[in-house]
C-alpha cells in the first residue's frame, strides 16, 4: 500500500486500453431528457451493490445488466433487476451494451480504478462506491482519465448530499465555533469475522483477483476481502473516507501535511488490516485524530467533534449539536452535557437516497454531482497516507503535488 513502490500490475495494460478505446463514446444513447428513464448496469452485485440497486429502482432506474463473478450474487442481482435485464460475468460485455446509460461500480476497491476508467472510456456515466481508489497514484490517474471525457461520475460519499450535514457546515461557515484547532473522528462497531464461511455456488477467483497479486483461493479472503491489503485499504479507507471528507470539506482544505498511525488486529484474525487503530493527521491550522475499534458497543457508530476556540460542534448519524465555550452553567462537571446553543437531531444523516437522486439529476442536466471524482480522490488520499505511515511505522509526509510521499 505504500505510495513509493507499486507491486501490482500497471493500472491499465496497453492491451486493455486499446480494447477500451475501440468502444466509442458515440455508441451511448443520446443525452437524457428530464423525463427519460435511466437504464443502468451494475458491476459487483454484492450486498452493498444490491442495496443501491433497490434504492435506484425505487427512484425510477431501469436495470439493464448485472455483472458479478460469483454466481450467487449474480442471481440475487438479477432478482432485483428483473426479467428484462441480462446477466454477465465479464464487465467488458456490460460496457459494450449500447442501451446502458450508466453503471454502478460496487466491486471491491482494488478493481475501482480499472472499472471506472474503462466505464468512462466506453461512454458510460458512473456511480462508483467509495473508497474511490486503492492508492494515491490510482486516485490521481482516475481523476486524469475521467477528465479526458465528458462523463458524469459520482463517488458514493452520501454525506455530500445530506441536508443535516449541509446544515452543520453552514454553522461552521458562520464562524459560530470560531477557529477550529482540533477535530476528532471516531467509529465504533462490534464486528465479527466468519472464519468458516459457507460458500455455495461458484466464484471465478481469477477474475475476482483481477489486478491483485495471485494467491490460492481462500473463502475468508473472498467473503471478507475488505480486511486484506491486496483488495482494500481496510477500515482506515473504508470508513475513514466518509469522515475525513467531511473534516476537510468543513475546514476548506484538500490534503494533510503528514500522517502517523498505530493499529493492529486484536480480534478479527486472520485479517490483515487493523480492526483497531488511531491515526493523527497534521493540517496547517488544525490537528485531526481518527480512531476506530471494531469491538466496542458502548459508543456505536460514527461521530466527528469539531473543537473551535469559541465552541464545539458534534456531528453523528442523529444529527448535530453545538455547544458554546466557555460553558455558562454554574459549576463544572465533565460528566454533564451542557445545553446546546443549536441542534438538529432529526436523524438519518447518511440516508443514501438524496445522493443517488443527485446523480440521476446530473445525468440529465449534465452538471457536476455533489461528490465529483476530484472530491473522491481528495477524501481517500489522507487515509492512503495514514496506511503508508502504518506500514512504515513512521511519519508519512505528503508532498505539495498531492502524490509524492516522504517517510521519516
Amino acid at each position: 500500500m505504500t505510495t513509493q513502490k507499486i507491486t501490482r500490475r500497471q493500472f491499465v495494460s496497453k492491451a486493455t486500453v486499446a480494447a477500451a478505446a475501440t468502444i466509442a463514446t458515440s455508441r451511448t444513447r443520446p443525452v437524457l431528457g428530464a423525463n427519460d428513464r435511466v437504464v443502468m448496469g451494475i458491476i459487483g452485485s454484492g450486498g452493498m451493490g444490491r442495496g443501491h440497486m433497490n434504492r435506484l429502482k425505487n427512484v425510477g432506474v431501469e436495470w439493464g445488466a448485472v455483472c458479478d463473478v460469483y454466481d450467487v450474487n449474480l442471481q440475487k442481482g438479477m432478482d432485483i433487476a428483473g426479467a428484462t435485464a441480462k446477466p454477465c460475468t465479464d464487465y467488458r460485455r456490460l460496457l459494450e451494451r449500447k442501451d446502458i446509460d450508466a453503471v454502478l461500480i460496487a466491486s471491491p476497491e482494488h478493481w475501482h480504478h480499472d472499472h471506472l476508467i474503462e466505464a468512462v472510456k466506453a461512454g458510460k456515466d458512473a456511480y462508483c462506491e467509495k473508497p474511490m481508489s486503492w492508492s494515491i497514484q490510482q486516485g490521481a490517474n482516475m481523476v486524469k482519465e475521467v477528465r479526458k471525457t465528458d462523463r458524469i461520475v459520482q463517488i458514493g460519499m452520501q454525506r455530500r448530499s445530506s441536508p443535516l450535514v449541509h446544515e452543520a457546515k453552514a454553522i461552521i461557515d458562520e464562524g459560530v465555533i470560531g477557529e477550529i484547532n482540533l477535530v476528532r473522528a471516531e467509529w465504533y462497531w462490534n464486528v465479527n469475522l466468519n472464519r468458516d464461511p459457507q460458500l455455495p455456488g461458484k466464484v471465478d477467483w481469477e477474475a475476482f483477483q483481477g489486478p491483485a497479486p495471485r494467491k490460492p483461493f481462500d473463502p475468508i479472503r473472498f467473503r471478507s476481502w475488505r480486511y486484506f491489503w491486496d483488495f482494500s485499504g481496510g477500515s482506515m479507507t473504508d470508513q475513514g473516507t466518509h469522515l475525513l471528507d467531511v473534516i476537510q470539506w468543513f475546514n476548506g482544505v484538500t490534503q494533510p501535511v503528514a500522517a502517523q498511525t498505530y493499529g493492529a488486529v486484536y480480534k478479527l484474525q486472520p485479517a490483515e488490516t487493523p480492526d483497531t487503530f488511531c491515526a493523527i493527521f497534521e493540517y496547517p491550522k488544525f490537528t485531526c485524530t481518527w480512531t476506530l475499534a471494531y469491538m466496542n458497543t458502548f459508543m456505536k457508530g460514527w461521530g466527528i467533534v469539531f473543537q473551535g476556540q469559541k465552541g464545539t460542534l458534534e456531528l453523528c448519524e442523529d444529527g448535530y449539536r453545538v455547544f458554546a465555550e466557555p460553558w455558562s452553567e454554574k459549576g463544572y462537571d465533565r460528566w454533564k452535557t451542557p445545553t446546546p446553543i443549536r441542534q438538529n437531531i432529526a436523524g438519518g444523516a447518511t440516508d443514501t437516497t438524496p445522493h443517488l437522486k443527485n446523480f440521476l439529476e446530473c445525468l440529465k442536466n449534465r452538471k457536476q454531482p455533489n461528490a465529483t471524482v476530484e472530491i473522491g480522490h481528495q477524501a481517500v488520499r489522507p487515509l492512503h497516507l495514514a496506511n503508508v505511515a502504518h506500514h512504515k511505522r513512521c511519519r508519512a509526509e505528503l508532498g505539495a503535488d498531492g502524490q509524492s510521499v516522504k517517510v521519516a
